[in-house]
């Protein structure tokens, strides 16, 4: 499994009228951990779900590993794709191992390789190879997130979306999962574009940071760079907001009983 570059240009998407998206472009290369944010309504989702067509865009292209997406069926494109919900979305009349084994039984695989793929996978995400058998109603919230993951992976993808993967999750559960996907993303060699609200999150996961306000790119670089450079005031105050949620903290505790 090895990570792929996504070339977007000039991508538009309208709704009513609405402006979703305003001629973003982005380049991102093989293996580099994206997080979109930006305040709610500001495009991240939709720019997300075009990179795996759930949304066709009004105007401009967007290619993967130099093919454009827009050419050949949607359904052979998503095989090639992990896509993370932050519901989830296990289905509940499959077992832990059928849900998982749901984009590589459409592939054809083996049963014997589907098997010893689940076996891999649950160990990746840290889950025992008994819970295969397991309904997803029996699993906790972090559970069910993890198996979500895996079943992202199952086919192998270079590419995993995740779309606010974390945020029904508790403190604890979020960061253990937090952390464990990147050394997924880092061991796999993934490409990754993760949408969040959470700016701690983008700061401490990802290589990259696009900033969205209004359907267009209002930032873009490296954490620690945006935080030094940036000089519009909306974007400086979203980025410095986990500077300032760190020091309240602090002051909180610090001026313990």
């Amino acid at each position: 499994m090895a990570g792929t570059d996504i070339e977007i240009a000039g991508v538009e998407k309208r709704y009513d009228g609405h402006v979703a998206l305003a001629g973003v472009s982005l380049s991102i290369p093989a293996g580099q951990f994206v997080a979109l944010v930006g305040a709610s309504g500001s495009g991240k989702t939709t720019l997300l779900k075009t990179l795996n067509r759930l949304i066709t865009p009004d105007a401009g292209a967007i290619r993967i590993g130099g093919e454009d997406i827009a050419e050949g069926p949607p359904h052979r494109l998503r095989r090639r794709i992990g896509y993370v919900f932050q519901e989830v979305g296990l289905f509940p009349h499959l077992t832990v191992g059928e849900n998982i084994a749901v984009t590589p039984r459409l592939l054809g695989w083996t049963p014997e390789r589907i098997a010893a793929r689940t076996d891999d996978l649950l160990a990746l995400v840290a889950l025992p190879a008994a819970m295969a058998s397991r309904a997803p109603a029996e699993l906790s919230g972090g559970q069910r997130q993890r198996v979500g993951v895996a079943r992202a992976l199952a086919a192998e993808p270079g590419i995993l979306l995740m779309d606010e993967p974390f945020g029904a999750l508790d403190p604890l559960t979020r960061d253990a999962l937090g952390t464990d996907v990147l050394a997924l993303h880092e061991r796999l060699g993934l490409t990754t574009v993760m949408v969040t609200h959470d700016m701690a999150e983008a700061v401490l996961l990802a290589d990259r940071i696009v900033v969205l306000r209004d359907g267009a790119v209002v930032a873009d670089g490296a954490p620690e760079a945006l935080v030094r450079d940036v000089i519009d005031p909306g974007v400086r105050d979203l980025l410095e907001a986990p500077r300032r949620q760190a020091l309240r903290l602090a002051e909180r505790l610090g001026g313990g009983a």
